[in-house]
């Protein structure tokens, strides 16, 4: 029977899953079997496991933190948002359907066994659970059917550490208020407090942490400082998304699309020195870039209109008549063909015009292709040799079957099952344009580096030539072996924890738990 402990914040983005995930590395260095767990999770960065179920990254994080595969059990709702009102709901990696935030609402009482069954699975499994809530515990107006904060705690019986972030501003009040506006019986259930994100001298604190202790009688377990640890955040704030002007050495150009998802696609390049990549949501900022990505949506349809709309769609075709590369990524690379169809309503039904850059058709089906693959780049690619036979691993999550209708080439060799339709990769003659359903591409060892060479090479630039001068040689020092990289990461954040957390506090925490435990 696993122990458990539960993070919670006054807030979004808080640091809740920067201390979950700090804590599963922790309690995996000091040799137990730890996964995380978090209820329900609203976010468009999704993953897919190798049995072919859908679950948020955040999880993926952690459960890589924890040294540990991940599997749905560890995040069994997750919410999609499609429009302002409403969400695609997975339940157990697959779709249950599309929600109104008032449908989902009333829904939620049948998905708490759905919860618990999750949990259970994990209790068996594992010596620690490190579970994450959503949002914060004080949204009084959700409480009556609560499954993922106060209400997650009470079916877990979990004690709570309740985080939050003194960069904004006002974290002694957020702390103060969130933990008021709790019943008595769930304030008891908080057993120590985190301050997140400080700068400064810690003793400046030392009155404040004083009152606010004496005040809600709950001990401050830790001051964590603004130190930087390069792991990935949740999409809704994520601050990559904030990177919108152009820095030095090469120009990325990410179109920031209203339905944005999977932008940790883009984490390998954004890492490398000697590159810039923003996300740009006005045509009129595109500037010229090196490169045009279309990354991936929760809406292609929607966001197909909005490109068009913004003016995106014309600036693009232009560029890439100049040479410019386009690419495109899972909804993105819906997006670059001649024609979407959606005979289900799946999305929008109807068919809209693509921008005409590859000569592909896209048709929406009703079920979703979620799996894991394995390819190599085929050699046919006419300006990309560097890319020509490399290995690439990633996963697909999408709706519709994109079909060559005649002038693409097939640029990603993939297995395929009998009568297996699936067309991951498609590129136009020149290479100039190309697109790919596979989420992950650029993370396969090799495959960013060559990416950047040849966007250098094509702009003109020597990356080869002189390394000092131009970064090559510190794109290939800080690219290394991806995963080695997130390892790095995930022992920093563990040092990080243990510097700044009481531990031997969290861990008399864990141990004592709650008495009213199910």
């Amino acid at each position: 029977m696993a122990k458990y402990i539960m993070v919670q914040g006054t807030m979004s983005n808080s640091g809740k899953s920067f201390i979950t995930a700090g804590l599963c590395r922790i309690f995996h260095q000091d040799g137990f079997k730890t996964a995380p767990f978090k209820s329900q999770n609203m976010a468009l960065n999704s993953y897919v496991t190798e049995d072919g179920l859908e679950m948020g990254r955040a999880q993926v994080v952690q459960a890589e933190a924890a040294g540990i595969k991940p599997k749905v059990a560890m995040n069994p709702i997750l919410l999609k948002p499609n429009s302002d009102m409403g969400s695609q709901v997975i339940v157990n990696g697959e779709i249950l359907g599309n929600y109104t935030a008032l449908q989902y609402y009333k829904l939620k009482p049948q998905l708490k066994p759905v919860v618990e069954q999750a949990l259970k699975e994990l209790d068996e499994e594992y010596d620690i659970v490190v579970i994450e809530g959503a949002g914060s515990p004080a949204e009084i107006n959700l409480k009556e059917h609560d499954i993922v904060n106060m209400g997650m705690a009470k079916i877990a019986g979990a004690p709570v550490i309740l985080v939050g972030d003194i960069d904004r501003g006002g974290v002694f009040a957020s702390l103060y208020g969130t933990v008021k506006l709790l019943e008595e019986e769930e304030q008891s259930m908080i057993k120590g407090i985190v301050i997140n994100k400080f700068r400064g001298d810690k003793k400046l604190l030392a009155p404040g942490l004083n009152m606010l202790e004496e005040r809600v009688n709950i001990p401050v377990v830790g001051v964590v400082p603004m130190i930087s640890v390069d792991i990935e955040e949740e999409d809704s704030l994520a601050e990559r998304l904030n990177k919108t002007k152009k820095g030095g050495g090469l120009d990325i150009a990410v179109i920031h699309l209203p339905h944005i998802s999977n932008f940790t696609d883009f984490a390998v390049l954004e890492r490398m020195d000697g590159v810039s990549v923003r996300y740009v949501e006005v045509a009129e900022n595109l500037g010229v870039p090196d490169v045009i990505i279309l990354p991936g949506t929760k809406n292609t349809m929607s966001d197909l209109t909005w490109l068009k709309e913004a003016g995106f769609a014309k600036v693009i075709t232009a560029f890439s008549h100049l040479g410019i590369p386009v690419i495109g990524i899972c909804g993105g690379f819906q997006m670059l063909g001649k024609r979407l169809s959606d005979p289900y309503g799946v999305e929008e039904k109807g068919t809209a015009d693509g921008l005409g850059l590859l000569d592909a058709k896209t048709v929406f089906s009703r079920e979703k292709v979620r799996i894991q693959a394995e390819a190599f780049v085929e050699d046919c690619v006419p300006g990309w040799e560097g890319l020509s036979g490399k290995k690439v691993e990633g996963y697909e999550i999408h709706m519709g079957i994109t079909r060559n209708l005649g002038d693409c080439q097939e640029f990603i060799k993939i297995e395929k099952e009998e009568h297996d339709e699936r067309t991951v990769g498609l590129c136009n003659q020149d290479g100039t344009v190309w697109g790919t359903y596979l989420h992950g591409f650029f993370d396969a060892p090799g495959i960013g580096e060559e990416f950047v060479a040849e966007i250098g090479r094509r702009k003109k630039q020597s990356f080869r030539a002189d390394p000092e001068e131009t970064g090559q040689a510190k794109i290939e020092k800080v690219y290394e072996d991806w995963q080695a990289y997130k390892e790095k990461q995930y022992d920093k954040l563990a040092d990080l924890l243990r510097e700044s957390l009481d531990m031997k506090k969290i861990y008399e925490i864990l141990d004592q738990g709650l008495e009213d435990r199910t």
